[in-house]
């Protein structure tokens, strides 16, 4: 199916309660500081409102964005993404104590092995803790290692736990239309976010790090395009049913 009309019919899915798409308490999987806010915030406001705050899993530490960056070393960078993670969480209604940070590295997250195995176990100890009934990872599409290591975690967590098991695409809106992708109709629900957008786009603003305006002294280093975040600049926000 190609990779446009897969996302035509994300923006076509239908509209389903919070409590449908997430009975009881969420565990979302984050590659990076910044998809929580992107692909989950009106989610984690929606959560947080309805009495129920999810748990943030964020799995890499940040700190390869800027890797030519004298001013911004990789332990500054990380501290930093954290720092923002936490205020942007904030903004959506949840503690910053909901957050937690494996500091995996970051555009080197992995995909199978011992230190995979190891995330897989902390994840799983943390749904246990916060008796969290569904995981959110990153759509399997999402053209990023990362995102892809985190889909890989998201199935290994459900098989081992027992839990539901949604996806929510981040970079997948980028791809290309004419791109062939190994993937069927997509099947799952819209969530309607329009009371929580102002908050979602306020959570979005606070990773100032990916901006481009704070680290200055690394040209090659990544910034959120704004493509991207016209994408969610929307009144909905679209979660998979694993296949």
């Amino acid at each position: 199916m190609k990779a446009g009309l897969v996302q035509a019919a994300f923006r076509a899915l239908p509209f389903g309660p919070l409590d449908r798409i997430v009975p009881g308490t969420a565990l979302i999987l984050a590659p990076h500081a910044d998809d929580e806010s992107l692909g989950c915030g009106g989610l984690i406001a929606a959560c947080c409102a309805a009495g129920r705050p999810p748990v943030v899993a964020i799995v890499t530490d940040g700190a390869a964005s800027h890797p030519h960056s004298h001013a911004w070393p990789a332990p500054r960078l990380r501290a930093r993404r954290q720092a923002e993670a936490r205020h942007a969480v904030s903004l959506l209604g949840l503690a910053p104590g909901r957050v937690v940070f494996l500091g995996l590295p970051d555009a080197d997250a992995p995909h199978e092995g011992p230190a995979f195995d190891r995330a897989v176990a902390t994840l799983a100890e943390l749904a246990a803790r916060h008796a969290c009934g569904t995981v959110l990872a990153p759509w399997r599409h999402d053209p990023h290692c990362d995102h892809e290591a985190v889909w890989k975690m998201g199935v290994a967590l459900r098989k081992m736990c027992d839990l539901s098991l949604l996806a929510y695409p981040v970079w997948g809106w980028l791809i290309a239309p004419d791109t062939e992708l190994d993937q069927p109709p997509p099947h799952g629900m819209r969530l309607d976010i329009a009371r929580h957008l102002p908050a979602k786009t306020e959570a979005i603003r606070a990773h100032e790090s990916q901006y481009g305006g704070l680290i200055v002294d690394d040209p090659t280093g990544f910034h959120l395009p704004e493509k991207l975040l016209s994408v969610f600049d929307v009144p909905f926000e679209v979660f998979l049913d694993h296949e």
